[in-house]
């Protein structure tokens, strides 16, 4: 059976806006390049969420957890959990690569494990996110298979000389977990302090061990290479302008300097996008785009500026695209409600 309603993307606001199909009759087919929940899956080992368990909740379905805030474990447990209670229909790892429009709907370019595969349907929703697009440095050897985008299991790092580059939640997180799982970390960062929106339960731990020299910092660095036994940075020393340059020894280098939608999807599919910030032309009461019938939601929606969209406000954007006029309205509302980021 073809589906009327194809949702790219089967994280937290992607699975919203499949129940907000579904609690109208509708029976949605969500697909996703990764596993359900995929960004999450990438956060760190153990993370704690910034924001508490109810901002994160959708459908009505309560998040329980063991403590004031959730962790990356209980949070895909639940996710994946709702999207078992209201029996959602996901494919995971299928990759929407292009989609144009037809006669008979919107034809949609998939990839799969079994090959190149299209799906018809009559509405689109993008809830892609921005995970799988890491904002790259474009320095030499960002391409090696010791350096890596995302954050690992700190256990990997036991023993090893580790380069964290980054200065927000997700880089001072993995910085702690290496470091306590035994490798010799350093960090660096090319402003001159950490970022204020650095969790209050991480930042003093992370300055003491600094300060006790148990985990190095270079700050106002820039990343000019990275070999196979080390990152050439260019750092400034406090009160000097000049920058003195310098090679990191590294076993294992992550890069944590954030992530971008996929504008190239989006241009293929014929969205428009401003040419500076690359938001997306967008019907604000209904998500639509500028192509009939192609809805966006989530951080998606935000084109450079993800850090506008979170859980918190994205899991209501399904109830713009499905919903009836008072529907949409008290979505609005609800969103006007300041949020807190979840870190990233």
């Amino acid at each position: 059976m073809k589906p009327a309603i194809l949702i790219v993307g089967a994280g937290p606001i992607g699975l919203a806006c499949a129940i907000s199909a579904r609690r109208r009759g509708l029976d949605p087919l969500v697909i996703d390049a990764g596993p359900i929940a995929s960004s999450i899956v990438r956060y760190p080992v153990g993370m704690t969420f910034f924001t508490t368990p109810e901002r994160l909740e959708i459908g009505g379905h309560p998040l329980v957890c063991s403590s004031a805030k959730a962790t990356r474990e209980e949070a895909l447990k639940y996710y994946r959990g709702v999207a078992r209670a209201e029996a959602i229909r996901v494919r995971t790892y299928a990759r929407l690569v292009g989609a144009t429009r037809t006669n008979g709907g919107i034809e949609a370019r998939l990839r799969t494990r079994r090959g190149e595969e299209s799906v018809t349907c009559s509405r689109l929703v993008l809830a892609t996110g921005y995970f799988d697009h890491p904002n790259l440095l474009d320095v030499p050897g960002e391409d090696l298979p010791h350096v890596s985008h995302y954050a690992e299991e700190p256990h990997l790092s036991a023993g090893q000389r580790v380069v964290i580059v980054g200065g927000k939640n997700s880089a001072v997180e993995l910085a702690l977990g290496c470091y306590r799982a035994g490798a010799h970390v350093t960090l660096v960062y090319r402003r001159a302090e950490l970022r204020p929106s650095v969790k209050y339960w991480l930042r003093p731990d992370i300055e003491n061990r600094i300060k006790a020299g148990e985990i190095a910092a270079r700050w106002e660095a820039e990343v000019v290479a990275i070999r196979q036994d080390g990152v050439l940075i260019d750092a400034r020393t406090q009160g000097r302008n000049d920058a003195t340059r310098e090679q990191l020894p590294a076993d294992r280098v992550y890069l944590l300097t954030g992530y971008h939608p996929d504008f190239s999807l989006f241009e293929r599919i014929g969205i428009e996008q401003d040419p500076d910030t690359c938001r997306p032309t967008l019907n604000p009461d209904t998500l639509e785009s500028n192509v009939e019938g192609v809805h966006l939601a989530g951080s998606a929606t935000a084109g450079r500026n993800t850090s506008e969209v979170f859980i918190e406000n994205g899991r209501y954007d399904g109830e713009k695209i499905f919903g009836d006029p008072a529907s949409r309205a008290r979505a609005t509302e609800q969103e006007r409600a300041q949020v807190r980021p979840l870190g990233e």
